[in-house]
């Protein structure tokens, strides 16, 4: 919904919302919001909303601790989950110091600034998602217990998939929000779903991408479920990864062309940068000790490499012909924090752009068998969010996309999160205290 301040007042009256939920993350993507009555909208709009931001993580110091909360009429959407009578409506918000300035903590503005980056060049930025979770079954005190709500695979349809009247009730939640699922499955690992949705620019795909992990969340407590987006939540099972698809526009026509067509060199650069830049930002791509159990199996990526197709790759090219050619980036789980990072991949490849890069040669194997002599060449990933901290704190573009003041906080927090997690003698503690309902 694309509306003004005025339009969405005018909305709220005629709908009897009654109840607004301003919605914002933090630093590290966990969601939080404030609540208003629908009569303190009018006032959110002019001077925002004050929170504390001294107890959201990572934001701010206990001496400077108000900042405001901007509700963006463009994203308000209706809870199909929280029924009429007194409906609830919710916005994401920009973030504003008590001066009116930006919070440059604010991941939402981040991305904005980079979008903008890429329209000044002349490109417009689509990405979509594909993002998989789990399924648990609750114990009879409503909490997650360790038990998948199926023991389907790969495409099965029911008695095996149980989650089929569960991602019907998702995308026709998301339907109603505004968000165009394009296709669902169950995925290979038992209790294991995908839901896709459309692509559209940046920030509505992040924002969207929130909303996707509100509606997962809500619809299976309503069903008494519990949804997990923990990257590798059971050991031997596949992990949950967050493909990301971006293509560019320029003049409102894609330059990523079929593999037939010949590629745009414009294109190769820009996935040339992301290639490029992959190991130092792969700390907010895989944000979690958790999300480096993925790496290096179940079509999980471990090397840094690019072909067409090729599902063992980091990168690929999927089959598909005009508007819906792209890059597909393979690496990134549902634990990260959108907005960074899709601010940082964007980022990495307008330099590619920038910088003319050239696009390396592509890597056709399958690269979960290939000996040493086709891998030996290969950069790897991160192989433990140690190693992710070490990578990033080192990087000059990092820093430079996402701030001084931003990226010291966040590399001492993850720093302090591998130290915790290399002194934990119980790995599967560790993950199930520290992640799995939180994520």
């Amino acid at each position: 919904m694309n509306s003004t301040a005025s339009e969405v007042l005018e909305f709220v009256k005629e709908n009897e919302v009654k109840f607004i939920r301003l919605g914002f993350c933090d630093m590290f993507g966990l969601q939080k919001n404030i609540s208003i009555m629908a009569d303190e909208l009018q006032s959110a709009f002019d001077g925002g909303v004050s929170f504390d931001a001294h107890a959201v993580r990572g934001f701010r110091g206990v001496t400077e601790s108000d900042l405001f909360l901007f509700p963006d009429p463009s994203t308000i959407s209706v809870l199909p989950w929280r029924p009429g009578p007194g409906r609830v409506a919710r916005f994401y918000c920009d973030i504003r110091s008590p001066d009116g300035s930006e919070f440059l903590h604010d991941g939402r503005g981040l991305l904005k600034r980079v979008a903008g980056r890429a329209e000044k060049m002349g490109y417009a930025c689509k990405v979509g998602a594909e993002c998989e979770f789990y399924l648990f079954k609750t114990n009879e005190d409503g909490e997650p217990a360790a038990v998948t709500f199926d023991k389907g695979g790969y495409l099965d349809i029911a008695p095996l998939d149980r989650g089929e009247d569960i991602r019907r009730e998702i995308c026709l939640t998301l339907e109603e929000m505004g968000i165009s699922p394009e296709k669902s499955h169950h995925e290979r690992g038992p209790g294991q779903n995908e839901i896709d949705f459309r692509f559209g620019d940046a920030l509505s795909c992040a924002d969207n991408f929130q909303t996707f992990k509100s509606a997962v969340k809500a619809i299976a407590a309503r069903n008494g479920l519990f949804a997990s987006f923990m990257p590798k939540p059971i050991s031997d099972k596949p992990g949950s990864g967050m493909h990301i698809n971006l293509s560019l526009a320029q003049n409102g026509r894609n330059i990523f062309k079929n593999v037939s067509e010949g590629h745009s060199r414009v294109a190769e650069s820009f996935m040339a940068g992301i290639l490029a830049r992959i190991v130092e930002i792969t700390l907010f791509l895989n944000p979690i000790a958790n999300s480096y159990e993925r790496f290096g199996k179940y079509d999980a990526p471990k090397y840094v490499s690019w072909s067409h197709q090729n599902r063992s790759q980091l990168i690929r090219i999927p089959a598909a012909l005009g508007q819906k050619v792209r890059m597909e980036l393979r690496s990134p789980d549902p634990s990260l924090n959108p907005y960074l990072a899709f601010a940082l991949i964007i980022a990495a490849g307008l330099d590619g752009i920038d910088n003319g890069m050239a696009l390396p040669p592509a890597v056709d194997a399958d690269l979960y068998k290939a000996g040493p002599d086709v891998t030996g060449p290969l950069a790897v990933l991160p192989r433990s969010l140690g190693e992710a901290v070490e990578s990033a704190q080192d990087s000059g573009f990092v820093k430079s996309v996402v701030g001084q003041e931003l990226f010291t906080k966040y590399i001492a927090a993850k720093k302090t999160e591998a130290a915790d997690f290399a002194a934990s003698g119980d790995k599967p503690g560790f993950y199930g205290e520290r992640y799995f309902t939180v994520v």
